[in-house]
């Protein structure tokens, strides 16, 4: 039994001297932010105002799928932007509704929101209603998007200029 003990407190010796050893070499590296150099732009609050395109909403077989590109153009990035949509029969009366969502839109940023409502017989008109994670949201509906890749002539052609106009010299 002795030997049993000897065997124990010779390995709790090691392993103490093992451990001492072993945290006197290792040192911790430096704690770092993680966002040490990176450019962070807080989130927008209050009533946000964007830009969107007439929604295009199709029939794909038990869905009625609707589609709208939006535009941020607030000096602030958007978190959860939301556009729910609600369907109401001929009496007005609510039949369903669907919801699109992105999670993130950037400052001038164009973002394609889906938003997918089960079928009913009885749809007549759609109403929207547009939220972001931090306030409530001013819509205002534009016929095409700037920012959808198609760019605007920075200046007009020549051809489109107004032709000079003749001036003569007084005598």
């Amino acid at each position: 039994m002795t030997r049993a003990r000897l065997i124990v407190a010779a390995s709790i010796a090691g392993a103490t001297i093992a451990v001492a050893a072993l945290s006197a070499q290792t040192q911790a590296p430096p704690m770092q932010s993680i966002l040490a150099g990176k450019k962070f732009t807080p989130p927008f609050k209050g009533q946000a105002e964007v830009e969107f395109t007439k929604p295009v909403t199709k029939r794909d077989k038990d869905m009625v799928v609707t589609t709208l590109q939006v535009k941020n153009t607030m000096n602030a990035p958007l978190l959860r932007f939301t556009v729910d949509e609600t369907w109401y029969d001929k009496a007005g009366g609510l039949v369903t509704g669907g919801k699109g969502v992105v999670n993130r839109i950037e400052p001038g940023e164009v973002a394609t929101v889906k938003i997918e409502t089960p079928f009913n017989a009885k749809m007549s008109a759609n109403n929207y209603n547009f939220s972001h994670a931090n306030g409530t949201v001013k819509p205002h509906r534009v016929e095409k998007m700037a920012g959808a890749g198609d760019k605007e002539p920075a200046a007009k052609p020549a051809s489109a200029s107004k032709p000079a106009s003749k001036t003569t010299k007084k005598k």
